[in-house]
């Protein structure tokens, strides 16, 4: 099932007589509910992430959270980029992201199934990258002169999920 969530819709009018261009934006949310309730994708066009990668984090997300097991079967990329209503090429790059970091293993023939993992060095790996991420965030707040009490303000307010 695919529904989409249209949340803003702005048009490009163009008046002639005072010259003057509108321009048009809009917003929507797509949403896939498959695999009986196990596997809920949402993407947005309005967000600053691409499609693929939107798609990549969620099911990497119901993989460590536990929704989705180890031999689980993923919806076929075909049947992905249609619910989602996206180019195949998309769903492709996802699967693939996911194969490379070890969350997945592709059959041939058969599909896409979640990869019998330990947890534990999914975690390791995941950490590393979040380091990484903060090493990067902590070069870019020496050189704007933020102080290490704003910035873990900061870190605890995105945390929590409120907005600056």
């Amino acid at each position: 099932m695919c529904k989409t969530r249209l949340k803003h819709f702005f048009c490009k009018v163009v008046d002639t007589e005072k010259k003057t261009v509108y321009t048009v934006y809009i917003e929507y949310t797509q949403y896939i509910h498959a695999r009986r309730g196990k596997l809920d994708i949402l993407i947005s066009n309005a967000s600053a992430r691409p499609i693929y990668e939107q798609i990549e984090m969620q099911i990497k997300n119901a993989i460590i959270s536990g929704a989705l097991q180890a031999g689980d079967a993923l919806p076929s990329m075909r049947l992905l980029a249609k619910e989602l209503q996206i180019s195949v090429i998309t769903t492709k790059r996802a699967y693939e992201e996911l194969e490379r970091d070890g969350f997945i293993v592709t059959v041939a023939g058969k599909g896409c199934f979640v990869a019998y993992y330990n947890t534990a060095c999914i975690k390791e790996e995941q950490c590393k990258r979040i380091e990484e991420a903060l090493k990067e965030a902590i070069t870019l707040a020496k050189t704007s002169g933020v102080t290490l009490n704003e910035l873990q303000e900061t870190l605890q307010i995105l945390f929590r999920g409120e907005s600056l």
